[in-house]
């Protein structure tokens, strides 16, 4: 949190707390908790070297996957239990007093995928998937000051649409739009929301690709239609890179944001900032996107610093988003 703050601390809307430790690899703090769920055996291991090459369970015989049974697997309220008074330290030290904390939620569906493969859409992994995950951020609203904002990370769903043939692309963007929601619509009027879309960073490399920003368009305009109204959803994350691959300058990629239509209030996140892209070039890409969109974005990596292999990259990523927010 303090590396953040004493880069961009004029210019940032959340902190996270890094999710230093074993949450550095993401969702993968929840998956090696379960290889002690006594209701889970593995079916294949893995070492994580690859998306080929990680661990994936099924139910035991005779056994059922509860909330109850996974909720104490999760890893958000402890870690926000740690976390949270630091924040407001450093908050209070860096005088930033409207930044709200960020707490990193994997979304449920992206839990089930992992964990279980396609099995996971089955409603016997789905439901305790997302009910368990449901109750973390109701706990952690419960205990936060109103200045926490939870970012639902999420993979599948774009990765799903952009695998999707084009004719199908709009009917698969609602159908995802609706699992995501299933979320939000079990807690409480007045948690805040963000939404990171993502093509997977494991070891910097990415899960999909995209062969135009078509997908996160639709997703994008489909989220707002489908969210609870009691809740509010800040911001939308786009990644414009793939990993470890940096943004294309072809003006024919980015086309379909010509068609964003999301409501003034929720901000557009350009994950644009990229360690091969020099400033100018930083510069050039953010003109292009924000012309096409119709709109100021905010700025972001397409997935989180620590994905890079040298940490002078996370540093460069910094700096460059602070000269273009300042230019």
């Amino acid at each position: 949190m303090e590396a953040a703050l004493s880069r961009l601390a004029p210019h940032l809307r959340t902190l996270s707390d890094g999710e230093t430790g074993p949450r550095s690899w993401w969702i993968r703090a929840i998956l090696d908790r379960l290889r002690d769920h006594p209701d889970l055996e593995l079916v294949r291991d893995g070492d994580y070297s690859s998306y080929e090459r990680t661990p994936q369970w099924r139910v035991r015989d005779g056994h059922q996957l509860t909330a109850d049974s996974l909720d104490p697997y999760l890893v958000m309220d402890d870690a926000f239990r740690a976390s949270y008074p630091l924040f407001h330290e450093l908050r209070d030290a860096y005088e930033c007093p409207d930044l709200d904390f960020q707490v990193g939620i994997p979304l449920h569906l992206d839990l089930a995928v992992d964990a279980f493969g396609e099995a996971g859409f089955s409603p016997a992994l789905y439901e305790p998937c997302l009910e368990a995950t449901a109750r973390q951020i109701r706990s952690i609203h419960a205990q936060s000051q109103g200045d926490v904002v939870f970012q639902l990370e999420m993979p599948v769903p774009l990765i799903a649409i952009a695998g999707t043939p084009a004719a199908g692309q709009p009917g698969a963007a609602a159908q995802m739009a609706q699992r995501i929601c299933d979320l939000p619509r079990r807690v409480e009027e007045g948690t805040r929301f963000g939404v990171h879309l993502c093509l997977g960073d494991m070891n910097h490399k990415a899960l999909g690709h995209m062969r135009d920003v078509r997908p996160l368009v639709l997703l994008s305009n489909e989220l707002p239609r489908r969210w609870p109204a009691a809740l509010p959803l800040e911001y939308i994350h786009a990644p414009f890179a793939a990993a470890e691959e940096p943004p294309t300058f072809d003006e024919a990629f980015y086309t379909p944001l010509r068609e964003l239509d999301l409501p003034g209030e929720i901000r557009f996140v350009a994950g644009c900032v990229h360690e091969r892209l020099s400033l100018e070039e930083e510069r050039r890409l953010l003109a292009l996107i924000e012309g096409l969109a119709g709109r100021q974005v905010d700025l972001a990596a397409a997935c989180g610093l620590a994905r890079r292999p040298d940490i002078a990259q996370a540093w460069d990523a910094m700096e460059k988003s602070a000269a273009l927010v300042d230019a």
